[in-house]
Order: C-alpha cells, then structure tokens, then sequence
C-alpha cells in the first residue's frame, strides 16, 4: 500500500493539443493525494508541449490513443519511457470535462494506478 507521507507517484497524461483529453484527466486525477499530476500534447500548438524533461519525471505516461505512442518515438528516439507508457484506447471525440470522457479516464487510468500505488 502507498505511505501518504511517501514521495508521490509522477503521472503524465499525453493528447495531442492538451485541451480536451489530457487535461480532463490531469484535472481529475490531481485530487488525488498521492499522485502529482501533469498533461502535455504531442503537437505544434499544444497547451502545454510534451519535452524530455517530463517523460523521465514520470513514473507512468498515460496516452489516450496509439498516435501518442508514434509520436514520442518520433520525437524522442533515444528516450527510455517505453515501458512507462499505457494507452488508454480513448478517442478524440470528447470535450474538456465530458462526463462520458470522465468516466472512461476513471475507469481505465485507476486499476494501473492502483497497482502502483500498492507497489509503493
């Protein structure tokens, strides 16, 4: 089980334009108390733009579909978070904070953050 006074479990979530899907689960996942919770885009234009810096601070990089994955192999070849990455099949068809998105993040992200977290 996770110790609340450990240091907490790094999660980054990744879209591709942080708008919708990223920052929908950062926004709900940041409640918790034993995450630290950050999102970033994998395109031009993003919110917030995916960097090396982010991947190695992460414990766990959830992508929300497949191009996500293409992309941070692209963009960072030599990176090392491949075994740190769980997509989580979601579309891009959802707004910022859609129920339906909310549910789907829940239901999807929790049993691998859970697992961490007891792992802690």
């Amino acid at each position: 089980m996770h110790d609340p006074a450990a240091a907490p479990l790094h999660v980054l979530f990744i879209c591709r334009q942080n708008r919708r899907r990223s920052a929908t689960a950062e926004r709900i996942f940041a409640k918790h108390p034993s995450l630290d919770v950050r999102s970033a885009g994998t395109e031009f234009g993003a919110l917030v733009v995916v960097n090396e810096r982010m991947l190695e601070w992460a414990d766990v990089i959830f992508t929300m579909d497949h191009h996500q994955k293409r992309a941070l192999d692209k963009s960072f070849p030599s990176n090392v978070a491949g075994p740190k990455i769980i997509c989580l099949d979601i579309a891009d068809r959802y707004l910022f904070l859609d129920p339906e998105l909310v549910r789907l993040l829940e239901e999807r992200a929790t049993p691998h953050i859970d697992r961490l977290l007891s792992k802690s």
